[in-house]
Parts: C-alpha cells; structure tokens; sequence
C-alpha cells in the first residue's frame, strides 16, 4: 500500500494540475489586471507569479490593463478634476495626456517589472503600438474599438514574450483614445481566439441572490439576474463583455478576485475553481 509523505498533499495539488497543463498548453490567455491590482505591491507580485506559471507550462498569457486610481492621483496632483459617463471617464485633450501618462508610462511598467522580476519575460506596449487596436472616437477622446491587427502581438508571443497591453489604443488619424480595458481585453480575446479570458477584479466572482458564488453561468441566467438586479453597477459591462467574448469563440471566461492568493492557478488548475466561469 502507498504510504503517504508529510508533503504529499503538495505533490497531489501538482498532479491534479497536470491534466490542465496538457489541455492548455500553447493556449492563448488573456488576462484583464484592474487598477486596484496594481496599486498593491503584494497583489501583483502573487498575479505575476501565477502568469510566469502559466508561459513555463507551455501556456501563452496577454495581459491587458487599465490603471484609473494611477489617473486619478496624476489629475489629481495637476488640479484637474474628473468626471464619468456610464462608468468611463470624460476624456478631453488635456486630460488624455495624464492618461497616457498615467497608463503607458506607470501602470504599464509596474506590470512589466512585477512579471520579469518573477522570471518572466514580458513586453510593454499599447494598443497604439503598431496599430495594433484602432478605435473610433465615442465622445471627446474616448474610443471604441473599431478593428484589431494582431500581427505584433502574435509577434511577440512567437517570440517568447508575454506581451503587457494598456488600454490606450488609436484613430484611424494616429490620435490615441481612451478606451475601456474591459472592452479591450474582451475584443482581444475574440481576435486572437484566445482560449480563455480572465478577468481579475476585487470582487470574489458573480453572487447570486443569496450572496454565494456561481461557479458557472450562463447568457440566460445572467441577463436574469441583471433584470432582477442582483448583478448591478461595474459587473454588468464586465458581464456583457464576457458573453459577447464567448459569443465570438472564446472557450471560457472567468471573474475572478485577484485579491486571492494565485487566484489564476486556483480557477484554472484545480478541479473546483475559487470563481465564476461564464459559458455560452
């Protein structure tokens, strides 16, 4: 009879792993990384870890971000105050440049330094960058994505590199835009067939009326519980987002905390999951 170690409960954790590790490898993730994630030294550090996990297993990760409390303390220290429009924040010319600033500049390398620092190799860049993400203006300088050319990012991850994207894509007149990120990772995923979306956030998954996470739900369930408005404020355009995602030929999607620990590793390598998977 096989006798058991003090450590084989590590080692059965690694083996329960190994059917993913096969199933994903050379899989494109995209994996959404809030504000408040990077604004947490500790956070990142634990979100890096789990992303340099997933390229040595053979998995192929793109990060998105967006970095709006980095936005709010350069306007801030300038003077400038904010406003928002149904969650997207009213970008004039002035105000554009903080986020470019604020994105490209700040949050863009924090992320870049927290995946090399862990071993990684990662590469910063925007949706301007190439081109890569045109948009069309909505209202001032806030964009929607009009089209995605996924040559440099395809590029970049042939090359080995874990490509680290911000928000900040362009016009068709080479004018960056501000654009949601949530929008973005969700419009990259489709362009790059990517297996999974991740979407990190503060919040544990989608709850359901009595406050417990779903582990998995569907388009029908999920407009069910906007209507009853159990599902409310900043998760529903993350959820619209998913669906449409899902839609277009992503596998899977997941809202997970990335306030827990290896929360990726958690949800995409053991049977369970710590969050919410969002299926077609």
């Amino acid at each position: 009879m096989m006798k058991k170690d003090k450590f084989s409960d590590k080692a059965d954790v690694l083996t329960e792993a190994i059917p993913y590790f096969l199933k994903f490898a050379n899989k494109i993730f995209v994996v959404k990384v809030g504000g408040k994630i990077v604004d947490d030294g500790e956070v990142l550090e634990s979100i890096a870890e789990d992303i340099v996990l997933l390229s040595l297993v053979g998995i192929r990760p793109v990060i998105v971000h967006g970095g709006g409390k980095e936005i709010d303390r350069l306007l801030e220290r300038a003077g400038i105050k904010s406003e928002f429009k149904e969650g997207i924040r009213k970008t004039t010319d002035e105000i554009m440049e903080f986020v470019e600033m604020g994105l490209d500049g700040i949050v863009n390398g924090k992320i870049v330094s927290a995946i090399c620092k862990k071993g990684g190799k990662a590469l910063g860049m925007s949706g301007r960058d190439g081109f890569s993400i045109i948009s069309e203006p909505v209202e001032g300088r806030v964009g929607r994505i009009k089209r995605i050319n996924t040559n440099m990012i395809e590029k970049i991850l042939s090359s080995g590199f874990i490509p680290v994207i911000s928000s900040v894509t362009v016009n068709e007149d080479g004018k960056s835009m501000n654009t949601n990120a949530d929008e973005v990772a969700s419009e990259l995923s489709i362009s790059l067939s990517a297996e999974k979306l991740i979407i990190l956030t503060d919040e544990e998954g989608i709850k359901d009326e009595k406050g417990e996470i779903i582990k998995s739900i569907s388009k029908e369930k999920a407009e069910e519980l906007i209507k009853k408005g159990v599902i409310s404020g900043g998760m529903i355009p993350k959820i619209r987002m998913a669906l449409k995602s899902v839609e277009n030929g992503v596998r899977k999607v997941h809202i997970i905390s990335g306030f827990i620990e290896h929360s990726i590793l958690l949800e995409i390598f053991t049977d369970e999951g710590i969050g919410t998977e969002i299926i077609k």
